[in-house]
């Protein structure tokens, strides 16, 4: 079947040095760009992370220091991948929790523009979770009767999670989605729009640590501030703001945290 766009749509996947958002770098990316007409292109580049490769990153996915030392640095590349993802929604495979944070990291250091915000965010695995709640390599079998190969590879992630986003699609067209307390909080539809409603979160900054509650209101989902507004506390304690600001949080949470404090207080 034919995903129905309006925008082209990239699926993408990242190799890294590792998994802490603020602290690791990307050494593969993965995209294929879907068109609303059906056409898709592909672009797939192995990168420098300027930081050694942990051996328990290598034996997940292959690529150790030798493999990358004479490639582009992220840096290098990173207008270019912008001029890539422009006027494209985005999917993937867990991207909500990882790949989106840490490429708008990578953008963040390179100082190149990449708003996400703007961006429909279609997340299978999200998909996946609502409906079968499993793996990659599970739900390719599920999906598509079949054993994924060469997992852990950037494009062939990247293909499956295409693969597996249209028979999910084909699979679900018009079943309602229920939440864990028995609530219809949606359908499924060939509507990217509809996709990006059900898989997106309430994240306010990707690395989770401001989420909306059910008001709709910006609070902190961690530590001794956990569900207290984000903007009560910056005018009650002002230097949690500094605390944050200079703490090791990634460059998008602060740039949330700010963007909140800056319109809290033209109020």
């Amino acid at each position: 079947m034919k995903l129905n766009l309006r925008n082209p749509l990239c699926f993408f996947d990242l190799e890294t040095t590792g998994t802490n958002i603020t602290q690791d770098r990307i050494i593969e990316i993965a995209i294929i760009k879907v068109m609303p007409n059906g056409e898709t292109i592909r672009k797939t580049d192995q990168v420098n992370p300027t930081v050694p490769i942990p051996a328990e990153s290598t034996k997940f996915h292959g690529l150790t220091d030798e493999d990358v030392k004479d490639k582009p640095t992220f840096k290098d590349v990173a207008k270019e991948y912008a001029r890539f993802f422009e006027g494209a929604d985005l999917a993937g495979f867990n991207i909500l929790k990882f790949d989106i944070p840490i490429l708008v990291e990578e953008f963040l250091r390179a100082d190149v523009e990449f708003d996400h915000t703007r961006k429909k965010v279609i997340d299978a695995q999200r998909i996946f979770h609502l409906m079968e709640k499993r793996t990659l390599s599970a739900a390719y079998r599920f999906y598509l009767g079949k054993e994924l190969q060469n997992s852990h590879t950037a494009e062939a992630d990247t293909q499956a999670t295409l693969d597996v986003l249209l028979a999910q699609v084909a699979k679900y067209d018009g079943q309602p989605v229920v939440d864990g307390l028995g609530n219809t909080i949606g359908e499924i539809k060939n509507d990217m729009e509809i996709l990006s409603n059900l898989t997106a979160s309430n994240l306010v900054d990707l690395a989770g640590r401001m989420i909306k509650n059910d008001k709709g209101e910006e609070v902190f989902n961690f530590g001794k501030h956990k569900n207290k507004k984000v903007l009560d506390v910056l005018k009650q304690e002002p230097s949690y703001y500094d605390w944050m600001m200079n703490g090791d949080f990634p460059l998008d949470t602060k740039r949330k945290l700010t963007e909140i404090k800056l319109r809290g207080f033209k109020k």
